[in-house]
């Protein structure tokens, strides 16, 4: 086995060419890259949050929604997935869920960016309320 078919056996060469084509835009491609590392093991959780990454991208909120819990299914201390599922949560206008999912990255790991998002969600909600 040659080092490329090496490389085409390891979900991380597939996350990582996933997160490549989600940088240029390229969500459709990334998607099926994604597919192909959760294929090869399916409990590979930087893949699903990936995989949610690219859904958002595509405006597929319902799926982004499902590969991120399926993220912080597979590891429950996984504070990216947890805060990308806020993310998407406080788009969407689910405010109360928002900052569930932000309390859990931020319990996790108390990441600045996290205490940010959090603490925008009392601005977006107050805005979209007075609207």
């Amino acid at each position: 086995m040659n080092i490329f078919e090496q490389n085409e056996q390891n979900p991380e060469f597939w996350d990582g060419h996933g997160c490549a084509l989600c940088e240029n835009e390229k969500y459709a491609e990334a998607l099926a890259a994604f597919e192909k590392a959760i294929a090869i093991n399916p409990n590979y959780c930087q893949a699903w949050n990936n995989r949610g990454n690219a859904f958002c991208g595509m405006k597929r909120y319902a799926e982004a929604l499902a590969a991120y819990d399926k993220a912080v299914t597979i590891k429950p201390d996984y504070h990216q997935a947890w805060f990308n599922r806020g993310l998407l949560l406080a788009e969407m206008q689910a405010y109360g869920n928002a900052i569930e999912s932000y309390e859990r990255a931020i319990a996790i790991n108390p990441d600045p960016r996290y205490l940010h998002a959090k603490e925008k969600i009392w601005l977006n909600k107050n805005l979209h309320t007075t609207v």
